[in-house]
């Protein structure tokens, strides 16, 4: 009987084995992942490079790079002379982040396509996918790091991207490894020079996670209907200027608003039944400020790492520095009043250097 893709596949990676643990690399294209595969194979494991086909839908007058991203991850994995696969989850993660931002989106609120990729498809479906082919471990170049289970901050914590993870299982944690645990972005760079990888001057995506340099709003308005309506001033509701979509815009949002001059004019409130985004100049206005989330569909990594008192760090935004708080059921409670976080958004807790877990902010 003849073997599947799988089973062909896997048989090499048990062939090629030996006595060195077999790790499948998640390869982007990018500098992070690639140095990732030249540390682990220093490190003496067989090391399978692994890209992820998410999305290939080219937009108007924009080009989808997945093909370029591809080149870019084979290079470098003929150069290090590793195995190269491309698992295509095209689908899934359609119905698993795209479907899920766009819903969130047309709800009103504001949601993070980089944790529910991280959750459903990096480290769900690629593990899952990995472990059936041999491996023993999987890897990326996520700036991290897995002790014993444990999801901790990375010694980069400018780069840290814990936040991005908080949501992915003890079970893949345990058998993640992230190379770059301990290293800082430039020498990250150093060494893509040093190794001279083609990709160590590529410009980072800042774009939509799965689109490249592709803002979230022209991404938008390929799947959204937009609907044009008033922009007013909260105090007076004099209209200020005209949007295209009151669903685009996140409560605190500054840029974008093409209203009026001298001070900024701040998002305060949206009116999604009437089409109204209210905004205000007054940094004080009580729809800016709070000091207590509520959270839904909250995710604790390990009970037992939890203060019993409730006593945590919390991160409200990726690269936002820690603040103390107090998390009571599904409420994050703090001392003093921060700025209001967009329903949608995710808030993640810790304790030290662990990453116990977070959750999304209701509305």
């Amino acid at each position: 009987m003849a073997k599947t893709g799988v089973e062909q596949s896997a048989a090499r990676v048990n062939n090629n084995k030996g006595k060195h643990p077999t790790v499948f690399l998640g390869m982007s294209g990018g500098v992070d992942s690639s140095v990732s595969a030249i540390l682990l194979k220093e490190q003496g494991y067989n090391v399978v490079g692994v890209y992820m086909k998410n999305w290939s839908k080219d937009l108007p007058g924009m080009k989808c790079p997945w093909a370029e991203d591809l080149a870019d991850a084979k290079r470098v994995a003929t150069k290090l002379d590793m195995d190269f696969m491309v698992f295509d989850f095209e689908k899934e993660y359609k119905q698993k982040v795209v479907d899920y931002m766009l819903a969130e989106f047309k709800a009103g609120r504001t949601p993070n396509p980089d944790i529910m990729c991280n959750e459903e498809i990096k480290f769900k479906l690629f593990f899952e996918e990995a472990t059936k082919r041999g491996a023993d471990y999987i890897a990326t170049g996520h700036y991290a790091k897995s002790e014993d289970g444990k999801l901790k901050l990375a010694l980069d914590q400018n780069k840290d991207q814990t936040y991005f993870l908080y949501r992915i299982s003890k079970d893949a944690v345990k058998k993640t490894l992230f190379p770059l645990a301990e290293l800082k972005k430039p020498e990250v760079k150093e060494l893509a020079k040093k190794h001279g990888l083609a990709n160590a001057y590529k410009k980072e995506s800042m774009g939509v996670c799965f689109v490249g340099d592709v803002g979230m709003k022209d991404f938008l308005r390929e799947y959204i209907d937009i609907t044009p309506g008033e922009i007013r001033e909260l105090e007076t509701e004099a209209v200020l200027g005209y949007h295209d979509g009151a669903i685009f815009y996140t409560i605190g949002q500054r840029h974008g608003l093409y209203v009026g001059g001298g001070l900024p004019y701040y998002v305060v409130k949206k009116d999604l039944e009437k089409n109204i985004v209210y905004v205000s100049k007054n940094l004080n206005a009580k729809d800016l400020w709070t000091k207590a989330i509520t959270l839904d569909n909250i995710f604790i990594r390990d009970g037992s790492d939890f203060p019993k008192d409730g006593k945590i760090m919390v991160r409200l935004r990726h690269r936002a520095p820690l603040v103390p708080a107090i998390f009571e059921k599904n409420h994050v409670l703090f001392d003093e009043e921060i700025k209001t976080i967009a329903a949608g958004q995710s808030v993640v807790f810790y304790s030290g250097d662990t990453c116990l877990g977070g959750g999304i902010v209701k509305g």
